[in-house]
C-alpha cells in the first residue's frame, strides 16, 4: 500500500489530472457567476485583445485602445496572433472565443506541471519533482489567473518552466542540436513575453561557464543560441521599423510602464486612471505625437521622477515589491485581517509562504553547493525588478511562479527531512562514556 500511495503520490499523470480539474472547475464556477455576455466582451477590452481584433478584422497589428490608432509594438506579436486566430475561428468578441482562450490558458498553465517535474526530479530526484508539479497544480494564482486574464501569463509561465528544465539539462548535453532548440526556444519565449530578455543573458553565459568548467567547447555553440535567438526576433524588429523608423527590438511600451509607476499621482495601489486606454487625455496625447514619442516622453518624465524624489521613489518600489510576493496588495497583513473572505486569506496566505519558502529555498540551494543554485536563483532574484520599478499586478509574476514553487518544495522538503534526521539523532542510543 506505502509502494501505491507512493508511485501515485510521484505520477506526473496524476498531477496533470487533478492540475486540469481543478481549472476546468474553477472556469465552471467563474462561468457561473457571470452571464456570458459579460465573459464574451468584457476580457478582452485590454490591449492585447484590442490589438488581436484588429488583427482579426484585416487592419494589422495596431490600436491597443478599440479606437483606430495606427500600428503598435505595444507587445511583442506572438500571443495576440493566438488570440486574433481564435476570434477568426470562433467570432471577435463571443462567448465561443472566450472558452477557447480560457482553454489555452488552461493548458498551458496544466502542462507546465510536466517541465518542473522534470527539472525538480533532475535537480533532487522524483520526490521533489513531484511536490514541485503539485504545488504548482493547486497553486491558487496558477488557477485564477488563467481563467480570469486574456494576457500571455500562462503561456509564460509554461515557457519559463520549459527554458529552466532546458538549461538544466543542456548543462551536461554535448549535441550541437540541442544548443540550437535552446535558441528556439528562447526566441518563442520572447516573442511571447519581451521581459524575459533579462534572464537571457545570465542563463546562457551560465551555460557557457560549466561547458567551460567541464573542458567542453562553448564559444561556437553559445553563439549559435544567440544566433538563433537574433534570426528570430529580427523579422519583428524591421517591422518595427518600417512601422516606426525608429529601433525598437521588442516592444515599445516601457516608457509608459515606467511613468505609470513613478509620477506625482501614483497611488500606492495602482488604478489605472492614468493609463490611455482610461485616461482620455491622455490617449489624445498618445494619438497625437504617436506611440515612440509619447514612450519617449514618458519615460523621460518618469525617469525625472525617480531622480528627484528619492524617498517617494523608495517607497513605491518597497510597496511593488510587497505587492509581488504577496499577490497583489502592498498592505497583506492588513487585509488578511480586514476581509471578511476566507478565499482571499486562503490565497494571501499561500502567495506569502511561497514567497518565504522560494527565499529559503535559493539559500538551501547556495549552502549546499548544488550546482544549478543559479540559474534556479535568477529568476525569482532578477525577473521580477521590472516590475518594482514599474507597476505590480498579479499576473506579473505568474510566469515564474513554477520556479518559485519548486524553490518552495526545496525549503519544504529541508524542512521536513532535516527535521526527521534531528529527532532520528536525539533518539538514538548514545554510547556509554568510558570511565
Amino acid at each position: 500500500m506505502k509502494t501505491a500511495l507512493r508511485a501515485a503520490a510521484t505520477s506526473i499523470w496524476i498531477i496533470l489530472l487533478v492540475a486540469l480539474t481543478l481549472r476546468l472547475g474553477f472556469m465552471w464556477e467563474y462561468r457561473q457567476i457571470h452571464p456570458k455576455q459579460a465573459v464574451s466582451v468584457i476580457p478582452f477590452l485590454f490591449e492585447s485583445g484590442n490589438i488581436a481584433h484588429s488583427l482579426a478584422t484585416g487592419k494589422g497589428f495596431s490600436s491597443p485602445f478599440r479606437v483606430d490608432t495606427g500600428p503598435t509594438a505595444w507587445m511583442t506579436p506572438a500571443y495576440p496572433l493566438l488570440l486574433a486566430g481564435i476570434f477568426r475561428l470562433f467570432g471577435a468578441y463571443t462567448f465561443g472565443a472566450w472558452a477557447a482562450a480560457v482553454l489555452l490558458n488552461i493548458l498551458c498553465c496544466t502542462l507546465a506541471c510536466v517541465p518542473i517535474f522534470y527539472a525538480g526530479k533532475r535537480i533532487g530526484g522524483v520526490g521533489l519533482g513531484a511536490s514541485s508539479a503539485w504545488l504548482w497544480a493547486i497553486f491558487p494564482n496558477a488557477i485564477l489567473i488563467p481563467v480570469e486574464s486574456m494576457w500571455d501569463a500562462s503561456i509564460s509561465a509554461l515557457l519559463v518552466a520549459t527554458i529552466l528544465w532546458a538549461t538544466i539539462a543542456l548543462a551536461e548535453s554535448e549535441r550541437m542540436r540541442d544548443w540550437y532548440a535552446y535558441g528556439l526556444l528562447w526566441a518563442v519565449a520572447l516573442m511571447v513575453n519581451a521581459t524575459l530578455a533579462a534572464l537571457l543573458p545570465l542563463l546562457l553565459g551560465w551555460l557557457a561557464y560549466r561547458a567551460h568548467r567541464a573542458n567542453r567547447p562553448w564559444a561556437r555553440r553559445a553563439a549559435a543560441a544567440v544566433v538563433i535567438v537574433m534570426l528570430c526576433c529580427i523579422p519583428w524588429t524591421i517591422r518595427n521599423y518600417r512601422a516606426f523608423h525608429h529601433f525598437v527590438p521588442l516592444r515599445s511600451v516601457l516608457g509608459l510602464q515606467l511613468w505609470l509607476g513613478n509620477n506625482d499621482q501614483t497611488q500606492d495601489i495602482f488604478r489605472g486612471d492614468l493609463h490611455p486606454i482610461y485616461n482620455a487625455t491622455e490617449r489624445a496625447s498618445y494619438i497625437a505625437i504617436g506611440e515612440i514619442a509619447y514612450m519617449q516622453e514618458k519615460r523621460q518624465e518618469a525617469v525625472q521622477y525617480m531622480l528627484t524624489h528619492p524617498t517617494r521613489e523608495g517607497h513605491l518600489i518597497g510597496n511593488r515589491f510587497i505587492s509581488i510576493w504577496s499577490g497583489g496588495t502592498p498592505n497583506p497583513m492588513t487585509d488578511f485581517l480586514g476581509t471578511p473572505s476566507p478565499w482571499f486569506r486562503f490565497i494571501l496566505a499561500f502567495n506569502l509562504l511561497v514567497a518565504v519558502g522560494a527565499l529559503f529555498g535559493v539559500v538551501i540551494l547556495f549552502r549546499s553547493q548544488n550546482v544549478v543554485w543559479f540559474p534556479v536563483a535568477v529568476f525569482p532574484i532578477v525577473y521580477p525588478w521590472a516590475y518594482y520599478l514599474t507597476l505590480a499586478l498579479p499576473r506579473y509574476r505568474l510566469p515564474i511562479d513554477p520556479v518559485v514553487l519548486l524553490l518552495t518544495a526545496v525549503a519544504l522538503r529541508q524542512m521536513i527531512y532535516g527535521r526527521k534526521q534531528a529527532v532520528a539523532q536525539s533518539t538514538a542510543p548514545k554510547r556509554r562514556q568510558r570511565v
